[in-house]
């Protein structure tokens, strides 16, 4: 059977894109106070997040957490990957919003206010996507 993981992957990237990128510009404009600033950062993070997010989701798949030939628990794997995804989103919003704004503390300011909103986002994402078989030869058991 052909593996379409690279498909389901795509899509997961465009999914999380449009969440993502939505919460991003509401922080960028109510911390900023300028719908402009809100805008140019949620724009420019469309390409670098997409290029991150894909790169994460191939890593992961090819990551084997098994213990004693056990896949490790999906609520433990997606808590794992939320993590590590909103370390590198941080730090690619953070970049962004300081050279957009001009000021790094508005930067660190949007990183740090979506620690807190992507880390519920990303995992809500995940349990759905989690649920579907799209791009999936077959489902891997616990």
């Amino acid at each position: 059977m052909r593996d379409n993981s690279r498909k389901r992957h795509i899509a997961k990237t465009i999914t999380w894109r449009i969440i993502g990128t939505i919460d991003t510009m509401l922080l960028a404009w109510l911390i900023s106070g300028d719908p402009m600033i809100g805008l140019q950062v949620g724009f420019a993070e469309v390409v670098t997040k997409m290029i991150l997010y894909y790169i994460h989701e191939r890593v992961w798949f090819k990551v084997n957490l098994s213990k004693g030939g056990r896949v490790l628990e999906s609520r433990k794997r997606h808590i794992a990957k939320a993590v590590t995804w909103r370390f590198f989103g941080t730090m690619d919003t953070m970049l962004l919003a300081w050279i957009i704004s001009g000021n790094p503390l508005t930067g660190m300011k949007i990183g740090f206010a979506e620690v807190i909103t992507k880390m519920g986002l990303y995992y809500i994402h995940e349990r759905i996507w989690y649920r579907t078989n799209f791009g999936l030869s077959e489902r891997q058991k616990k």
